[in-house]
């Protein structure tokens, strides 16, 4: 879910369009020249970074990363129809970091370069274990976690069920994604929208700040032009279905020991699930975003400048031998 509409000035549409346009490049293109495409399309800044994109078999699936970087691993797991292209390597994310991290940024199953099953059951739960290959496989016990939007809800939900893999976690554009609750309970409608060759529509609206006028049916139409460019609606739709699988219950909430940073646009639809954290989960910082809602949040100059923060302060005195980019095989 890493996409919002803002009627009012259709900023949604100029951020959207760059990062469509580098993703379809990404897809077009092979290797990790096909990454560096991408990012150099302006106009997207072109990142300094030598990446080097790569892949693993998790569990049948074929999940593609890319990497670069020294020290500390810090894994980026993007949104709802995006990819590591789109939400970290196009705004810059990616590259800020792996000057001071090792920076490993997958395209998560059902998006990307990633493989794309149709069947809801090889998603939710799959998703998290996804992330916990990708450390397996590259030998790294734990890690700093960042995720947007659906991403965060992953990063939640690994959280919870491998606590002994993290060093902190931050959920950029995401928070308590509870059992029954309101965002849960659209994924259906959303699925079903997809399936029937309407797109994204239930999450357009879904994420529209409330008080701002609902986008016309010409930019919603738009919008979903460059969703299906880049994207399988079929997969999509599995995913939605089994995102289900990423609530995660109160007492695993209270059970938390991990610094954990939530980032949030001011006007974020889902700021309440970070609103329903805060008194519940120990060690939680949350940092708004003025003004920004889920769209405009993550390219803000404030969203990296206080991840940066964060992870700074939460630098991990004692991580075992810190794995740098490519030794994965």
């Amino acid at each position: 879910m890493a996409f919002q509409v803002h009627a009012r000035s259709c900023s949604w549409l100029k951020i959207f369009c760059v990062a469509a346009i580098a993703a379809a490049l990404a897809l077009l293109n092979g290797a990790a020249q096909g990454q560096e495409s991408a990012v150099k399309s302006p106009p997207a800044a072109a990142p300094k970074a030598k990446l080097q994109q790569k892949s693993f078999d998790s569990d049948g699936v074929k999940i593609v990363y890319v990497e670069a970087g020294e020290g500390e691993p810090v894994i980026l797991v993007h949104g709802f129809t995006a990819s590591a292209a789109m939400n970290w390597i196009s705004p810059g994310i990616f590259d800020a970091l792996a000057k001071d991290y090792h920076v490993i940024a997958l395209d998560n199953r059902g998006h990307g370069k990633s493989d794309k099953p149709r069947d809801p059951q090889a998603y939710g739960a799959n998703m998290v274990e996804d992330v916990r290959r990708l450390l397996d496989h590259l030998g790294i016990q734990k890690a700093h976690l960042v995720g947007y939007s659906m991403g965060g809800f992953i990063s939640n939900k690994f959280l919870a069920d491998h606590p002994d893999r993290v060093l902190t976690v931050t959920l950029g554009g995401a928070g308590w994604t509870k059992e029954h609750s309101e965002t849960l309970s659209m994924l259906d409608e959303l699925a079903q929208s997809l399936e029937d060759g309407k797109g994204i529509t239930p999450l357009i609206l879904r994420l529209t700040p409330e008080g701002q006028p609902k986008p016309s049916e010409e930019q919603i139409a738009a919008m979903n032009s460059m969703v299906m460019l880049i994207n399988d609606p079929k997969a999509l739709a599995a995913v939605a279905r089994g995102m289900k699988g990423l609530a995660v219950t109160e007492e695993q909430v209270k059970a938390n020991q991990a610094p954990v940073l939530a980032l949030i646009g001011e006007v974020d639809p889902l700021k309440t699930g970070v609103d329903e954290l805060q008194g519940v989960m120990p060690h939680l910082e949350v940092v708004v975003i003025e003004k920004a809602d889920h769209m405009t949040a993550f390219p803000d100059p404030k969203f990296l400048r206080s991840l940066q923060e964060f992870l700074s302060k939460h630098r991990a005195a004692g991580v075992e031998k810190p794995v740098a980019a490519g030794a994965g095989s």
